[in-house]
């Protein structure tokens, strides 16, 4: 069984940075799109970045220009870098990953815990 596992979360002053990781573990074959959601109060869960496994990136334009997102292949493991946070970025953050585990030949969606990141002064 997969499972993705999310750290950095926390509470951060506008203008500043985080960084959130994504490890994924378990019996894994290969990760095709590893994407990062968020869901505020209230709001739908939205789609903020993905990253295939070559590497090409795809963002929402709310936060083009301040997040990064970046996967470490050997390591399963996807990262968001999040520079010039706004109060409006307070969320929980999701980790998704699209998944084919050892001994299948089936694509499976495994989601983390999620991760709090809350932009207040």
């Amino acid at each position: 069984q997969v499972r993705l596992v999310e750290s950095g979360g926390g509470l951060v002053q506008p203008g500043g940075s985080l960084n959130l990781s994504c490890a994924a573990s378990g019996s894994i074959a290969y990760i095709n799109t590893m994407n990062w959601y968020r869901q505020a109060p209230g709001k739908q869960r939205e789609l903020v970045a993905a990253i295939t496994s070559p590497g090409s990136a795809d963002y929402a334009d709310s936060v083009k220009g301040r997040f990064t997102i970046s996967r470490d292949n050997a390591k399963n493991t996807v990262y968001l870098q999040m520079n010039s946070l706004k109060p409006e970025d307070t969320a929980v953050y999701y980790c998704y990953a699209d998944v084919r585990a050892r001994y299948s030949y089936h694509y499976s969606e495994v989601w983390g815990q999620g991760t709090l990141v809350t932009v207040s002064s």
